[in-house]
């Protein structure tokens, strides 16, 4: 659909969003330049939402409190992608005839250029992030958003049929798509999330939108080395390209000897050394794997290489802080499962003093616990799912000491106390941060806030 085309089809129509937080803002923006009457929620009173002076001098009808979707009078409905879409009050809606959609569904509704879209379990933002840094290496007018950065909703209007948009999406946003980018990427799937989707086969069934929809002429890009995702190829309706750290494939790209390869119509290249990847640790080795069978159309050998010598990594993602007295510290506050923690505690060669924990996301922790007993010297734990971990890992072995922190502060102060020179200290939860952060990017600014003032 044209922007002219959705302008006038939302023309004072009632539109309501729920969420005035900074992901929605540029979409009440939005539709009040599009002529909609917009009505904004949010459950939380209006003395805690920084942005309702604003809202109220666009002329935007705001609602908060408790009841903040009781009695709705709307033509459509734009949920947060935190919301669950079968909630009663959006199932009423949707019952009485209101159309429910979001950002992510109206900008794909919108959007001119050609969509990368990234999703995965783990490493999303970086993937994404590599996909983009390759394609502005290349030359190509590049916007990236999604589940990273600022929403690009608001932007739309600038985007060119000449550019090329790179999303990272959560399951969340893809739960209810019914569009799918021309090029998908999964990173991989293993369980996560399982405490907001109903089961682990609703989580499968919402990452699988991102593919669900494409055209024939379109590429889905698939961990071979990931059961789930491997099984995904019988149910692609694009052209598939598997990525694989552990066998050779005759379509798509793969690890041989410590440099990254690409087969295509017959055709061997080889596209990177991986000690040229200045960023640590095999998963993001499957990251760049991933990025390259994306666009390998699009850019260079070249351009791959510039991009892995110069990219230092994105914020939270195993992100060297400082040394003092000879221990380093690095914050990976990002990983919020155990399956994110696992992989970065691969990425280091020696043991590690590892702070974990964090917000039960009703995710077993057995298998990390066996890890931690391999890869970790010291174990200290601080948050809501502490006695979960514990149990895990002490089940696993006894050789790693635990040590259990009321508090962020007391976990850094402790792991530097147990440290020697030479050691690694490393924040990696497994979990969310939600029992006593609003998000990971708050948590791990706390880390090196303590960090740095050790």
């Amino acid at each position: 659909m044209s922007i002219e085309a959705f302008k006038a089809q939302i023309l004072q129509k009632k539109v309501a969003v729920a969420g005035i937080g900074v992901s929605n803002m540029p979409l009440i923006q939005f539709l009040v330049q599009c002529g909609a009457q917009v009505t904004a929620c949010d459950k939380k009173e209006e003395a805690q939402i920084a942005g309702i002076p604003l809202l109220k001098n666009l002329g935007v009808t705001v609602r908060c409190g408790s009841d903040y979707l009781e009695h709705l009078d709307c033509d459509c409905f734009f949920r947060t992608p935190g919301m669950y879409p079968e909630m009663p009050e959006i199932k009423r809606l949707r019952e009485a005839g209101v159309h429910i959609s979001s950002e992510m569904e109206l900008f794909f509704a919108l959007c001119p250029a050609q969509i990368i879209a990234v999703t995965g379990s783990d490493g999303k933002t970086t993937t994404a992030t590599l996909i983009a840094k390759m394609l502005q290496q290349a030359g190509y007018r590049c916007w990236l958003g999604g589940n990273i950065g600022t929403p690009l909703i608001g932007r739309i209007e600038q985007i060119q049929p000449k550019d090329k948009v790179v999303l990272e999406l959560s399951s969340f946003q893809l739960f209810t798509m019914q569009q799918s980018p021309d090029i998908a990427v999964i990173t991989n799937v293993t369980p996560n999330h399982l405490d907001w989707h109903s089961s682990m086969a609703e989580y499968v069934f919402a990452k699988k939108q991102i593919f669900l929809h494409q055209k024939p002429v379109d590429y889905i890009v698939l961990n071979y080395d990931n059961e789930q995702t491997r099984s995904f190829a019988t149910e692609a309706t694009g052209i598939v390209r598997f990525f694989s750290r552990k066998q050779h494939q005759k379509e798509g790209v793969y690890l041989e000897n410590d440099a990254i390869w690409q087969h295509s119509v017959g055709r061997r290249e080889k596209i990177l050394d991986t000690n040229n990847i200045r960023i640590p640790g095999v998963h993001n080795i499957e990251n760049y794997m991933a990025a390259i069978a994306a666009v390998r159309d699009m850019v260079s050998v070249d351009d791959i290489a510039v991009v892995a010598e110069s990219f230092a990594g994105v914020t939270h993602r195993i992100e060297f802080i400082r040394e003092k007295n000879g221990i380093r510290f690095y914050n990976d506050s990002i990983a919020s499962s155990p399956t994110r923690t696992a992989a970065a505690l691969r990425a280091f060669e020696q043991k590690v003093i590892l702070i974990a924990g964090g917000y039960d996301k009703k995710i077993p922790f057995d298998e990390l616990g066996k890890l931690i007993q391999k890869h970790v010297k010291c174990l200290v734990l601080v948050g809501a799912t502490s006695g979960k971990i514990k149990a895990a890992v002490e089940a696993a072995g006894d050789e790693v000491p635990i040590f259990l922190c009321t508090d962020l502060r007391c976990a850094v102060q402790t792991a530097y106390e147990k440290a020697l020179a030479g050691d690694v200290v490393l924040l990696s939860p497994a979990c969310a941060s939600f029992d006593q952060f609003p998000n990971f990017e708050y948590r791990g600014n706390t880390f090196k806030d303590y960090v740095n003032k050790l």
